[in-house]
């Protein structure tokens, strides 16, 4: 029991020299600025009509999800139609004047090996049937033509993105050029504006935070993001930049998000959060010596460590509570 009793009063001892410290010095600490950012697409492509028509088969809504190459509606022409029988009609009498001449040169080459028809006659047969075989090609080029002017009726996504907008309905007549359809590429960013006198602070590298969607709370977690564009314009007294951050793919274009951005530095007092504890809704800090000091905690810090505003000075001596 002696024995039980004297390790007892060891520990107990011990425990207070076993506990963390932290000595508080002054800190260069970036001023962050919060602002609003808005997300934006890095390009808005029009989906365009290459023919003109009446649109059917209209196969995307506001927000669908398309990709490259993906058809988003398709535009019929009756008169292509019509142009597809005309060249078809063309081709078989051209094909007929073909065969006659094939048949008339055939007959030319036998009749002048008999010495019945002259050499002329047999150049002329020739020219004839090369001239309505050429025909014959250059009527079905026309009428691939028109084939693939009946395939430019399907319009497609020109990039992978999101539908911001379409203009037309089933039904809708259309020229060609005309755009049907907003796709805002996949690539979202927040495009920030400050005041002209912060634009010394930002740069092209430059990191910022990133708040969560929605209200403000107060267990935020904050986002690593990085300038990567500062447009070189001051319009209406502010400076615009673009901020890349990931995890921006469900956002809505437009939508609101809260950039925190360094704007300078000051010296302050960090603490690492885990030598402060709340009593009644006040924060405290333990000094080594004793007794609990009261204390003013600000912004914190994606180390860990906690902004002290006021209630320490430098050279105190902290352990965790």
């Amino acid at each position: 029991m002696r024995r039980i009793a004297l390790i007892a009063v060891i520990s107990a001892f011990a425990l207070p020299a076993l506990a963390g410290e932290y000595k508080v010095e002054p800190v260069a600490i970036e001023d962050m600025k919060a602002v609003f950012a808005t997300v934006e697409s890095t390009d808005v492509i029009p989906a365009r009509a290459r023919i003109g028509g009446t649109v059917g088969g209209l196969a995307v809504d506001e927000g669908s999800f398309v990709k490259a190459g993906e058809r988003i509606a398709t535009i019929g022409d009756v008169k292509l139609g019509i142009e597809t029988q005309a060249q078809e009609a063309r081709i078989a009498s051209a094909v007929a004047e073909r065969d006659k001449a094939r048949l008339d040169l055939e007959r030319a080459t036998k009749l002048k090996e008999s010495g019945a028809v002259s050499q002329a006659r047999l150049d002329a047969d020739k020219t004839r049937y090369e001239v309505a075989q050429r025909q014959v090609s250059a009527l079905q080029a026309e009428r691939a033509v028109v084939v693939q002017r009946g395939a430019e009726g399907a319009i497609l996504a020109p990039a992978n993105g999101r539908i911001l907008k379409v203009n037309i309905t089933n039904g809708s007549v259309v020229m060609a050029g005309e755009a049907v359809a907003q796709i805002a590429v996949e690539n979202y960013l927040l495009r920030i504006q400050l005041p002209e006198r912060h634009a010394r602070f930002l740069h092209v590298g430059t990191s910022v935070r990133v708040g969560e969607r929605g209200p403000k709370s107060a267990s935020e977690s904050l986002r690593e993001g990085q300038v990567v564009q500062v447009y070189p314009l001051i319009d209406g007294g502010k400076v615009v930049a673009d901020v890349r951050v990931e995890g921006l793919s469900g956002y809505f274009v437009g939508e609101r998000a809260r950039v925190y951005i360094p704007t300078g530095s000051r010296d302050g007092f960090l603490v690492p959060s885990d030598f402060l504890f709340r009593r009644f809704g006040l924060a405290y800090v333990r000094l080594k010596d004793g007794p609990e000091v009261v204390v003013q905690p600000g912004q914190a810090m994606p180390d860990g460590t906690v902004e002290i505003l006021s209630g320490l000075k430098a050279g105190d001596l902290l352990v965790t509570p």
